[in-house]
């Protein structure tokens, strides 16, 4: 077993390389499938993908063609990914994964959400049957750790969330939010988390459109704001102060001649537009356009970042923990390398277990003096047993036979007299 962690995140690469390695819940499955074929590179894996970071978790013996494998798959030259990826071999592997599920690694230091994302991960990969002993092991243990950060530490106090940062930026270009309407694309954990600090402010209205009705009308009633088909989007869009995106599509919903045509409608106003989504939601070109005020996740991420001084003390324990956590681990992965050998060692005994069984019972059958059986089968065992451990003594050479004997003597918990 080798484990090995590699992807790319908001630390090492913009989010222009993100979107072109992020993997859609429709392609999910098939490539869950595709790097643990027979010509995959991977004997187990799952894959974590969000609006901040893609990684691949996996059992391989192959570390260098999995980070290639993530090129290809998405028809990107390995050249191009190579300088925004990171690589994790073994217990590096365990550590990064703890610290992202206790949020050390998030761009919002502390933040909840990620831990469940892992979790999907992991159901994602069992459900694709991509899932075995090692990474199963890893990922229990992930979210025992995070559990425990959270419980013993106040990694999460005071956190500033992405959905906080929205609303504070969007309060930067606007007086008050109270006077505006917002306009919500996508039905998902996001846009409920975002639409929650909005609603909060009293907007003069609220809307969220998806591409499932149902959806969208549950998600706008819990704040009592109104519902629309995602197809209606381009003549809405005028109406609305404020943007706020984050869907799985896999292609912009918001065009450039969409948003020009809604500030024309709009008369100049401007529209203070936040893009949540990886791939993005909304084309860069937008930003450019002088009415609009577009923001993405890690344009976010610059306004979180300021309030993360005062937790620094709740992450040196949260690293001791994870610390600790790693070497029994890594522990448990040692112990795994010695099953084959124990398990041979059980087969063996449990031949010839059976062997002297067969051969008493013949005896009984012809019947021969039980007590004499037993003592027979006995004797005939032991000797079988000790009979490779004593002739590797008795034929081992000078220079090798000294150490054997110390580790007979350990194996057999023998003590000198």
């Amino acid at each position: 077993m080798q484990l090995f962690a590699c992807g790319v995140n908001h630390h090492t690469a913009p989010v222009s390389i993100r979107e072109r390695v992020a993997f859609g819940p429709d392609i999910l499955p098939r490539a869950l499938a595709d790097v643990t074929s027979e010509s995959g590179p991977a004997r187990e894996a799952a894959i974590l993908s969000t609006c901040n970071r893609t990684e691949i978790y996996c059992n391989t013996s192959q570390p260098a063609d999995v980070a290639e494998w993530l090129a290809n798959f998405h028809g990107l030259p390995p050249r191009d990914v190579k300088p925004y990826l990171y690589q994790h071999p073994g217990s590096d592997a365990a550590n990064h994964a703890f610290r992202v599920a206790s949020g050390l690694d998030s761009m919002v230091l502390g933040e909840t959400q990620i831990l469940g994302q892992m979790k999907q991960a992991a159901e994602k990969a069992s459900d694709a049957g991509t899932l075995g002993l090692l990474l199963n092991k890893l990922f229990q243990r992930t979210f025992s750790v995070a559990k425990e950060v959270r419980t013993a530490t106040e990694i999460g106090a005071s956190t500033v969330s992405m959905s906080a940062a929205a609303v504070s930026l969007a309060e930067r270009i606007f007086p008050s939010i109270k006077e505006q309407s917002v306009l919500f694309i996508g039905a998902g954990e996001m846009i409920d988390l975002v639409a929650t600090h909005f609603a909060a402010k009293g907007p003069r209205r609220l809307m969220v459109v998806n591409r499932t009705i149902e959806r969208a009308q549950a998600l706008a009633n819990k704040f009592g704001g109104e519902a629309a088909a995602l197809t209606n989007l381009a003549e809405l869009l005028p109406e609305f102060d404020i943007l706020v995106t984050s869907t799985a599509s896999p292609l912009p919903i918001v065009g450039l001649g969409m948003v020009e045509r809604a500030i024309k409608a709009r008369k100049r106003r401007p529209i203070f537009m936040v893009d949540l989504a990886v791939p993005r939601d909304i084309e860069s070109e937008v930003g450019d356009m002088d009415d609009i005020f577009l923001y993405t996740v890690d344009d976010l991420g610059e306004v979180v970042r300021s309030g993360q001084s005062s937790r620094q003390s709740a992450v040196v324990q949260a690293e001791a923990i994870i610390a600790a956590s790693v070497n029994e681990f890594m522990h448990w992965m040692d112990t795994r390398r010695t099953v084959p050998v124990i398990r041979s060692l059980r087969d063996h005994g449990e031949r010839l277990r059976r062997n002297e069984m067969d051969k008493a019972h013949k005896a009984l059958l012809r019947g021969d003096d039980p007590q004499v059986v037993l003592d027979a089968l006995s004797r005939s065992l032991m000797n079988k047993l000790l009979h490779d451990p004593s002739h590797a003594l008795n034929q081992a050479g000078d220079n090798e036979r000294e150490q054997l004997a110390r580790l007979v003597s350990r194996l057999y918990n023998l003590h000198s007299e």
